[in-house]
């Protein structure tokens, strides 16, 4: 059987080694919360003190963390990946980060004859607690079919986009459509709600024609309701509306819709908002209508 690691057990990690372990794999994990590591341990994970300690013992060894320096740091650390893992091994990362240093990663891994795949999700919490990410995968297509296996357990849509950072580039396209369409949600509710209308019911009309999608339908809910808690939260949101417009100004592009929604969440950061889930992004509008959708 492939041993499998896995590093980051944050509330995306965890559901996804819970699918694992589900279906009868071993998984080695680490993550700097203990509460985490014992709660898989319980349900027969192998417990590791390090990332390089994951590595020296799995063959396809995941990782899931917040951003581009925490990833290279899993990878190439003084107790990294890099340190431990075996010649033939293949790493998988499932982190959003920047597509140019995953390309970078991806080349430094193979001069250790390492294969990479960029494999970041969409889909939240509940989508890696239901097993119905949609998986974006950077990398070699034999690469790819050896590690969709595992994929499959933790995901529904997978697609092989392209080659190395192509993963990456698809995500950061997901974020930028995520974030623009919950700047249009929160503010046709706003509106809807300033001019007399339930929102509620708005929302249930809407969800039957064009303007229906799945932010509508669970963001739409969570701004009516008024539940903040992530989800998925706006500082994690941030940084990848960071790497787009980065790289927008690299490919010399206007990317304009993608500005205005950061700074919508910019304005909900500034009131201690960072932490909250992205949806949250609808009370920078209600401040500037002085109207809460409820």
């Amino acid at each position: 059987m492939t041993a499998l690691g896995f590093i980051g057990l944050g509330i995306m990690g965890k559901p996804m080694v819970g699918h694992l372990l589900a279906a009868g794999h071993r998984v080695s994990v680490f993550d700097r919360s203990e509460d985490s590591v014992r709660e898989l341990v319980a349900k027969g994970g192998v417990a590791c003190a390090s990332s390089k300690a994951v590595a020296s013992i799995s063959d396809i060894i995941f990782d899931m963390v917040p951003d581009t320096p925490d990833v290279e740091d899993v990878l190439f650390g003084k107790d990294g990946v890099a340190v431990g893992v075996k010649p033939g091994s293949t790493v998988v990362d499932m982190s959003s980060i920047s597509p140019i240093a995953t390309k970078d990663f991806a080349r430094r891994l193979a001069e250790m004859h390492i294969d990479m795949l960029d494999a970041p999700v969409s889909g939240g919490q509940v989508g890696a607690e239901k097993a119905i990410l949609s998986i974006m995968v950077g990398g070699k297509q034999e690469v790819f079919e050896r590690v969709k296996p595992y994929f499959e357990l933790m995901g529904k849509n997978i697609v092989l986009i392209g080659d190395h950072g192509a993963g990456q580039t698809c995500k950061v396209a997901n974020q930028i459509a995520v974030a623009v369409t919950i700047a249009a949600t929160a503010e046709a509710l706003a509106f809807a709600s300033k001019a007399g209308a339930d929102p509620a019911k708005v929302r249930e009309a809407l969800m039957g024609g064009l303007a229906s999608s799945r932010i509508m339908e669970l963001h739409g809910e969570r701004m009516i309701k008024r539940t903040f808690q992530p989800g998925f939260r706006i500082r994690l949101h941030q940084k990848d509306l960071n790497l787009a417009l980065q790289s927008a100004r690299s490919l010399h592009m206007s990317i304009p819709a993608t500005a205005l929604a950061q700074e919508l969440f910019n304005a909900v950061a500034a009131r201690d908002g960072l932490d909250l889930d992205h949806s949250a992004m609808v009370l920078a509008l209600e401040e500037l209508a002085n109207h809460k959708v409820a």
